[in-house]
């Protein structure tokens, strides 16, 4: 026996490190003679034998141990190709590659890039990938464990068991590595860790690509070697601008968009999804989908925002390809998507990232640093190189393997502050003493300049709900570097005012005033999310006002008729769009029979208009973020509450947008305008295509002279009762339509 008892004791009690050292082929040398000793640890091995790949020669190996640990001392100076021939006990055989007869699969260069935080395909090297070398086809794994003590990959081709599958350090990277010379494709597996703490734990891997489902929660290796036939060129390259184009998202929840009732209320899954939701989409005039977190999650009431897989969709709806298939069927409809990315916190889960090898290795190990108290979740060590890697490269991964179009990051602000919903005692100062979360700004600003760098037509989007400034200022002049931000000041003031009854609100007239004052302080998008339909807070319908449906659509109509005049890219969740009456339910489909009443195919009707003309009316989207495109016309009038305001393009582009917010209508009102000439009533919300009353201006109406808000020419106008009206300049001359 060549191997020491000390060095076979540490292969048969599962706690080497560095087992190519002596597992495989190795030259020996004994009296100054050369010799090869090959050894190999497998289970359920009866026998063994080394063969001479060019020679076809073989060579007996000695059992060590009843475990299946061999050993043979070949007298031969060469090293050569080999495969292991082992028979078990019930007299098979097969012949096989050793896996550790390989050099590692992650370079030093890789490896240096991920300490330094810097590798934007990390990706492609951590994780399990099925590859050749050497011509010689398996699947090479690797994780970042950099504490523990011993990892080993187990999974059905070695029986679970945590003797076999022994991974290497590669020093002081922190990674652990193996090739195993089999495609494993479809193979579950995890990671076996012995911690830092000399605890036991099974892990799933923070690569992987895509899941188990309950209870088991195991990685399943993807074959990405015969790569998706995308047809979404013709999409990729149209290189749109967001600044200047309209942008009307859909928010998503895929488990609840709508329920296969005739197969016993089954969800729909991906491919099913990419029709029968890009059909409605098309129809609806959206230009975007939002969809709620896809990465894979355990618990189905969390929406997805507790993340376990942050580089795989959700097994629930089907594999990468079946997303991936998604997402090429929206690209051809001309439809953008966008994917909701949860990096500000992960779930305490035992199989996932919590205490990874025996250390707070993602998370912090003080509470009031890396516990989320409104979640009681973890929260991400921003401040560790190997981490950071870890998230831009999931938000990359996403980009890159799924084409999604952008990303819209929760829950920004519990990022951003170390005090965020933290009592007094509870939160420690940064270096500067202050409650800024300089780590986590560092971060933010550093995904934003790799998305933009590495995918321009990419957006990003953040949910970030305080006054922190410049959201989306870009990095090189001290900003996060964020596309846009969900305008939440608008959404609160908006809705507290449209949820008043209408003879209270002309005393909140400034609620819907209030936001001019910082609307072009960041590039603001309109979201009506999720987030308003949820933890009892009702529907958005019956927030309105009214002692019936019929006047709270009314309300709610023209709540979207005052958002989608207002500048700003716009978002709506899904079912609001026609009235969904229930709160919203994670584990129901929605009320799509709401349908066949006027009051809810009248609010869906609408917001299809509003859509359409905000996207054909393209001096709209071009000014959404320049103050000259918005001027007041009447701010004052909170007796009546009536609002107006124009929105501008060129000369002679120009959207007039008139509210009455109360159930009386307003004969012979005069409003200013600065053209002279006539203006096309394109859209009335109290149209009885709409369900209204039919009252409104015959189609539109010729400006007469007179002085009225500032300008030379105004027009008379009956307004209806909670109604907005859209009225485009048709002009005269070049002007005219």
């Amino acid at each position: 026996m060549v191997i020491s008892q000390s060095e076979l004791l540490s292969f048969l009690t599962a706690k080497n490190s560095r087992p190519h050292d002596r597992l495989g082929m190795h030259l020996w040398k004994k009296n100054s003679e050369k010799q090869i000793v090959v050894r190999a640890f497998l289970a359920d091995v009866y026998r063994c034998f080394v063969v001479d790949c060019l020679t076809q020669e073989c060579y007996p190996m000695q059992k060590l141990h009843a475990s299946g640990f061999f050993e043979a001392l070949i007298r031969r100076s060469d090293l050569f190709k080999y495969q292991l021939q082992s028979e078990n006990f019930h007299g098979c055989r097969k012949t096989f590659f050793d896996p550790y007869a390989f050099l590692p699969t992650v370079s030093a260069f890789d490896q240096y890039l991920f300490n330094e935080g810097k590798h934007r395909k990390i990706y492609e090297k951590l994780g399990a990938h099925i590859i050749s070398i050497e011509d010689v086809e398996g699947t090479a794994f690797c994780v970042w464990a950099p504490n523990a003590q011993r990892v080993s990959v187990v999974g059905d081709f070695n029986h679970w068991d945590g003797h076999y599958g022994l991974m290497r350090t590669l020093g002081s990277s922190g990674l652990w590595e193996l090739f195993i010379p089999q495609n494993l494709a479809n193979c579950p597996y995890k990671y076996e860790i012995i911690g830092a703490d000399g605890h036991l734990r099974l892990k799933s891997d923070p690569y992987a690509n895509y899941f188990e489902g309950y209870p088991n929660h195991a990685s399943i290796v993807v074959d990405n070697t015969l790569p998706f036939q995308w047809n979404d060129q013709a999409w990729l390259k149209k290189m749109e601008d967001f600044r200047s184009d309209a942008l009307s998202i859909y928010e998503v929840h895929s488990e609840s968009w709508r329920k296969m009732t005739q197969s016993q209320n089954r969800t729909l899954n991906y491919r099913e999804l990419a029709h029968e939701l890009c059909d409605y989409v098309c129809d609806m005039g959206f230009t975007h989908v939002e969809l709620m977190p896809l990465s894979e999650y355990p618990f189905l009431g969390s929406w997805g925002y507790q993340v376990t897989g942050f580089f795989a969709p959700t097994h629930r709806y089907g594999t990468p390809n079946d997303l991936r298939y998604f997402v090429d069927q929206c690209h051809q409809r001309g439809i953008g998507v966008i994917l909701d990315w949860v990096p500000a916190h992960f779930p305490k889960d035992p199989f996932a990232l919590e205490f990874f090898d025996g250390t707070h290795l993602y998370e912090h190990a003080d509470p009031r640093q890396g516990m989320h108290r409104d979640w009681e979740t973890l929260i991400f060590n921003y401040g560790r190189c190997e981490v950071r890697n870890f998230l831009i490269g999931s938000a990359l991964y996403w980009l890159d393997q799924f084409h999604m179009d952008g990303i819209r990051i929760d829950a920004v602000a519990s990022m951003l502050y170390l005090d965020y919903s933290r009592k007094p005692d509870d939160w420690i100062p940064n270096r500067y003493g202050g409650h800024e979360n300089i780590e986590a700004i560092e971060f933010l600003k550093e995904l934003n300049d790799a998305i933009h760098e590495n995918f321009p037509r990419a957006i990003t989007i953040a949910e970030e709900s305080t006054a922190f400034g410049g959201v989306t200022r870009p990095t090189c002049d001290h900003g996060l570097g964020f596309d846009m931000k969900w305008n939440m000041g608008w959404m609160h003031d908006t809705l507290s005012y449209f949820s008043r009854p209408p003879i209270f609100r002309k005393f909140h007239h400034n609620q819907l005033t209030f936001g001019m004052l910082y609307q072009y302080s960041e590039r603001f998008m309109l979201a009506l999310s999720h987030d308003e339909v949820v933890h009892g807070k009702g529907s958005l319908i019956h927030k309105m006002p009214g002692s019936d449906m019929r006047e709270k659509s009314k309300n709610l109509r023209a709540l979207y008729g005052f958002m989608w005049g207002w500048p700003g890219k716009k978002l709506l969740f899904m079912g609001d769009e026609f009235g969904q009456s229930n709160e919203w339910d994670y584990e129901r489909g929605l009320d799509w029979h709401l349908l066949q009443y006027a009051d809810h195919w009248g609010i869906q009707r609408w917001v299809k208009d509003l859509n359409n003309l905000y996207r054909r009316e393209y001096f709209l989207g071009q000014l959404d973020f320049d103050p000259r495109g918005f001027s007041w016309v009447i701010v004052d009038d909170q007796d009546h509450s009536v609002f107006a305001f124009l929105r501008r393009g060129q000369e002679g582009e120009c959207l007039l947008v008139i509210c009455n917010l109360t159930p009386i209508a307003r004969e012979n009102y005069r409003v200013g305008v600065p053209y002279k000439g006539h203006w096309k009533e394109v859209l009335n919300s109290d149209a009885a295509f709409y369900s209204g009353d039919g009252i409104g201006n015959l189609g539109g109406c010729v400006s007469q002279e007179g002085i009225f808000h500032g300008y030379e020419h105004h027009l008379t106008l009956t307004l209806p009762g909670l109604s907005v009206l859209y009225f485009i300049f048709d002009g005269l001359g070049k002007f005219l339509r």
